[in-house]
């Protein structure tokens, strides 16, 4: 089954972050837009998992906190 994709269109990059993709893209071989796709896939990923692991951690909670209670934990640096 083939896999479904889209196209996704970035603009005002600056200049300065497209000539540093483009020296990793050179260093690696492959093409910016290769680059930019390994680098979006890995960030979505990473970031699935550790949402899994906020939700598996908050399983023995009797109750989740509440979206002020985040916020008041991340303002004050509580982990």
């Amino acid at each position: 089954m083939p896999r479904s994709v889209a196209t996704l269109t970035i603009r005002n990059v600056p200049v300065r972050v497209v000539r540093a993709l483009k020296a990793i893209a050179k260093r690696r071989h492959r093409s910016m837009e290769q680059e930019v796709r390994d680098l979006l896939e890995e960030y979505v990923g990473e970031r699935a998992a550790v949402v899994k692991q906020v939700e598996a951690s908050w399983e023995p909670q009797s109750r989740r906190p509440s979206a002020a209670e985040v916020e008041k934990w991340i303002v004050t640096g509580r982990p």
